[in-house]
C-alpha cells in the first residue's frame, strides 16, 4: 500500500483529530494517497481504506463548507501542473 501512516493505521477516534490538526496540503496529500491506495486495493483492503477516505472527505468539507471536494480537486490539478 502506502508509506503514509494514515493509510495503514487503524481507524480510531484520534484519526479525525489528527486530520483536523493537519495543514490543507497535508490533508490533501493524505486524500491523494488514500485514492491511489483504493485504486489498487483488493476487496478486503478496500474495506479498510474507505472509512479513512470518508473521514478525510469530511474534514475537507468541514474546512470548506459548501465547496464539497472542489478545493481538493483544485489542489490536485495544480500538482499535475508542477
Amino acid at each position: 500500500m502506502s508509506t503514509i501512516p494514515v493509510v495503514n493505521e487503524p481507524v480510531e477516534e484520534d484519526l479525525a483529530s489528527r486530520l483536523e490538526a493537519m495543514t490543507d496540503d497535508e490533508l490533501f496529500v493524505i486524500m491523494s494517497a488514500l485514492e491511489k491506495a483504493s485504486d489498487t486495493a483488493e476487496e478486503d483492503t478496500l474495506e479498510e481504506i474507505l472509512p479513512r477516505i470518508a473521514l478525510t472527505e469530511s474534514e475537507i468539507e468541514r474546512r470548506y463548507p459548501g465547496d464539497l471536494l472542489a478545493p481538493y480537486r483544485d489542489w490536485k490539478q495544480r500538482q499535475l501542473l508542477l
